[in-house]
C-alpha cells in the first residue's frame, strides 16, 4: 500500500460543523501535582478550578490554557469513583477529546443516527455567566468525544468551575493549538475506527501509511489519518504490524491495557525556543543520532532555520509537496510508557513527517530496549 492523500477537490461533508478542539481532559492520580507539572514544565496558565471549595465533593479539576489549547486535569476524591478505576487500569491518560460544536444536541443525535454509541445524553449547565450544552459519544477504548456548545457562555471555562490563576509567574512556551491527536488501537481495529469517523462524523481519509512506510528491521505499524472538512481536527489511528520484536503500539497497549490516545501534537511558531525552554524545564525527548543531520538537507532542500540550531536541539525536518515541517517527540510524560507529546512547526507542509519515521522508530526502540520491552 502506497501513501495516499485526500485530493484537493474531494469534498468533505462533515456530519456536523466542528470549530476545533474545545479541551482535552486527563484522568490522573493527583490532579494538583499534575497541573503544577504542566504549569512549570509546559508553561500552561491555570485559569479555572472545581473541587470541594466549589461544591464538587468527589472530583477535582484544574483547567490550564496556552494559546488555543485547554487541558483539564482531573482526579477523584472517592476511592470508589470511576475516575480512580480508570487511573488504576490505565495509569494517567486522556479520557476526553472534546469538540467545539455549534449545536451539541443536534450533533449528538446525528452521530447516534449514524451508529455512534452514547457516553452521556445532552444536558445544559448554567451559572451566572450563561449556559453550556454538552453531550458525548464513545470512541476507541474508553476515550470519549464530548460535544461542547458554548456560544452562550462567558465564564472562565464551564459552569461549576471558578476562575483561578497560577500561584507563581508562568512563562508560556509558544504553544498555539492542537495540531493532531493520535490513537493506538488493537491489531485489526484500525479500519473499524477509520470507518467510524467516516460514517459517524463525516470525516475523510487524509493519508495512509503501511508497514513499509513505518518500520525498522525490528518493528512496524500501520496508520491512517482522518480529518474533518476544515482540517482543524486530525486523528491518526495506529495499529501494530507484524515485526521481529514488540512494536511501540504493542508496548502502549500492554501498559495502557486498552486502546487510547498515544500522543498529542502541539503547534508552535518557534520550535527552537519552545524545545529549548522545555529542555530547560526538565522535559526529556527522544534522541536521534547526529548523523541524521549530515544528509537531511539533501532530502528536504532549503529551509530558513539554521541546521546547527536544529541539530543542537535534536529537532527533525521533513518536506512534502506543500512545504516543510519541524518536529520532535518527548519521552512519555508519566511512569507508564504511554502518553507523550509531539512539538511541531509547519511551514506549509500538511503531512506528518514520513521521512523521519525510520529515525523516530529507531529512537523509540532504543527506549524500549532500556525498558526491557523490545
Amino acid at each position: 500500500m502506497d501513501i495516499s492523500t485526500l485530493s484537493k477537490n474531494q469534498a468533505v461533508q462533515d456530519t456536523f460543523p466542528i470549530n476545533g478542539t474545545d479541551f482535552i481532559e486527563f484522568y490522573v492520580g493527583n490532579a494538583k501535582q499534575t497541573s503544577l507539572f504542566y504549569q512549570h514544565c509546559f508553561g500552561f496558565e491555570l485559569i479555572a478550578y472545581k473541587g470541594p471549595e466549589t461544591g464538587s465533593r468527589d472530583v477535582v479539576s484544574y483547567v490550564l490554557k496556552q494559546g488555543k489549547i485547554r487541558f483539564v486535569i482531573t482526579s477523584a476524591l472517592d476511592p470508589n469513583h470511576e475516575i480512580l478505576s480508570h487511573v488504576a487500569l490505565h495509569g494517567d491518560g486522556v479520557k476526553v477529546l472534546a469538540l467545539w460544536v455549534d449545536d451539541a444536541e443536534e450533533a449528538y443525535y446525528k452521530a447516534l443516527q449514524r451508529g455512534a454509541e452514547s457516553a452521556f445524553e445532552p444536558f445544559t449547565a448554567e451559572d451566572q455567566y450563561g449556559s453550556v450544552k454538552m453531550a458525548a459519544i464513545k470512541t476507541y477504548g474508553e476515550t470519549i468525544h464530548t460535544l461542547v456548545e458554548r456560544s452562550n457562555y462567558k465564564g472562565a471555562f464551564l459552569p461549576g468551575y471558578v476562575s483561578k490563576s497560577s500561584p507563581v509567574k508562568i512563562n508560556p512556551l509558544g504553544f498555539k493549538y492542537v495540531d493532531h491527536c493520535v490513537g493506538n488501537v488493537e491489531l485489526g481495529q484500525m479500519n473499524k475506527w477509520v470507518q467510524f469517523y467516516e460514517d459517524v462524523m463525516g470525516f475523510k481519509l487524509l493519508v495512509t501509511f503501511d508497514d513499509k512506510d513505518i518500520s525498522t528491521d525490528y518493528t512496524a505499524l500501520m496508520s491512517k489519518v482522518v480529518s474533518n472538512g476544515n482540517g482543524f481536527i486530525k486523528f491518526p489511528i495506529n495499529e501494530p504490524a507484524a515485526g521481529k520484536k514488540k512494536s511501540q503500539i504493542e508496548e502502549y497497549l500492554d501498559f495502557y491495557k486498552s486502546a487510547g490516545v498515544q500522543h498529542i501534537a502541539i503547534a508552535t511558531d518557534d520550535i527552537v525556543h519552545t524545545v529549548e525552554s522545555l529542555r530547560n524545564n526538565g522535559i526529556e525527548f527522544l534522541y536521534v543520532p547526529d548523523n541524521y543531520y549530515e544528509t537531511v538537507l539533501d532530502r528536504v532542500g532549503t529551509i530558513k532555520e539554521d541546521i546547527n540550531e536544529l541539530k543542537r536541539m535534536n529537532i527533525l525536518v521533513d518536506r512534502d509537496e506543500e512545504g516543510y515541517l519541524l518536529q520532535i517527540f518527548t519521552k512519555p510524560i508519566q511512569d507508564r510508557p504511554t502518553v507523550f507529546f509531539e512539538i511541531i512547526e509547519r511551514h506549509g507542509a500538511k503531512s506528518f513527517g514520513k521521512g523521519n519515521f525510520k529515525a523516530l522508530f529507531e529512537a523509540i526502540e532504543r527506549e524500549q530496549e532500556l525498558r526491557g520491552t523490545l
